[in-house]
């Protein structure tokens, strides 16, 4: 199984295939404290990660931010104190793509 936290993000275009099923539960391995839920109709992964302070936390919306804009593939981020929750999804195709899976692991690694 290739690596998710090695995956360079590769652009998506409208109309492009979400992951399969099988995909899914593949990838699901490599990032399992991360759900898959519904947002407004697409599948989207979540994860909520906790911090002492909110300091902490905002440092941790900023290097996910960099990682973002290095891959050029962008999470919505919600930051309280304490918290932040992170979710992918890629919009463009409405639902999961191993980009969002790669993303999830390299979040985890800024931990």
């Amino acid at each position: 199984m290739d690596s998710l936290i090695t995956h360079k993000c590769v652009p998506c275009e409208k109309g492009g295939l979400v992951a399969t099923a099988e995909e899914i539960a593949n990838f699901k391995r490599q990032v399992p404290d991360w759900e898959i839920v519904d947002v407004q109709g697409n599948q989207t992964l979540k994860r909520e990660f906790r911090f002492k302070n909110f300091k902490q936390a905002l440092a941790f919306v900023n290097r996910v931010g960099e990682l973002a804009e290095a891959e050029y593939h962008h999470p919505t981020l919600v930051l309280g104190w304490g918290r932040v929750e992170v979710l992918w999804t890629t919009h463009k195709i409405k639902g999961l793509h191993k980009n969002d899976f790669s993303m999830a692991a390299k979040t985890d690694a800024l931990v």
